[in-house]
């Protein structure tokens, strides 16, 4: 899958000005076909949740140390706690765009096969195709669903820390470090709650990707 990431990488940077049915049409005369390019982008985004897993905990351990911040230079923990949310922000945009990215080829896919049903001339292996598209248009509705529903829980995770980011920036002092206990112990729960269905999501990628490949 690298060497196609990387093949997919060149190709979209040579069809930037054009569209997603360019691309496809030119992956595919290179033998890169819809399907492989759906794993491919499923695999992206597991691995952008498990990033944004690892970036999400990290912001939580930074404001967990500045909430219990015991003498030091409080300006420095505030510009770590800062930066640990900076990069979840980025992870989080990240992850949405590779949601984004496998809706469009899925979308392209389907109608693809959904079309290529009516140029069978036995009825035995037509059955049986749309039997197996189905199948696979299912099983993609649960990927798709429990991607987006990780998706979601970011967002109030991340207006959270924006919010106590902003509150800190313009009162920088132990009293309103204080202040955010309650605000803190909310945003443990949504963090657990995102980290717990980003998990459920990879564990639809796998069962996903098992079964295109």
């Amino acid at each position: 899958m690298k060497k196609l990431s990387l093949v997919s990488s060149l190709m979209a940077l040579l069809l930037l000005a054009g569209c997603s049915t360019a691309y496809y049409g030119a992956m595919e005369k290179i033998g890169i076909h819809k399907r492989e390019i759906l794993v491919d982008r499923v695999e992206d985004a597991k691995e952008s949740q498990q990033e944004a897993q690892k970036q999400f905990t990290s912001a939580l351990e930074q404001l967990t140390s500045l909430t219990q911040f015991d003498g030091g230079k409080l300006a420095t923990a505030y510009e770590s706690t800062k930066d640990a949310y900076d990069e979840s922000e980025a992870a989080a945009e990240d992850v949405s765009q590779r949601i984004d990215d496998i809706e469009d080829v899925a979308e392209a896919l389907f109608v693809e096969w959904e079309g290529e049903l009516e140029q069978y001339t036995s009825t035995k292996l037509k059955a049986d195709s749309r039997q197996k598209l189905r199948q696979t248009q299912s099983e993609y509705k649960q990927l798709i669903t429990s991607m987006e529903r990780a998706e979601s829980k970011m967002t109030p995770v991340l207006n959270t820390l924006r919010d106590n980011m902003l509150y800190l920036k313009h009162n920088l002092n132990a009293q309103a470090v204080a202040g955010l206990q309650g605000e803190f112990s909310q945003l443990k729960v949504d963090i657990n709650d995102l980290l717990q269905e980003m998990n459920v999501a990879i564990a639809q990628s796998d069962q996903f990707i098992a079964k295109l490949k």
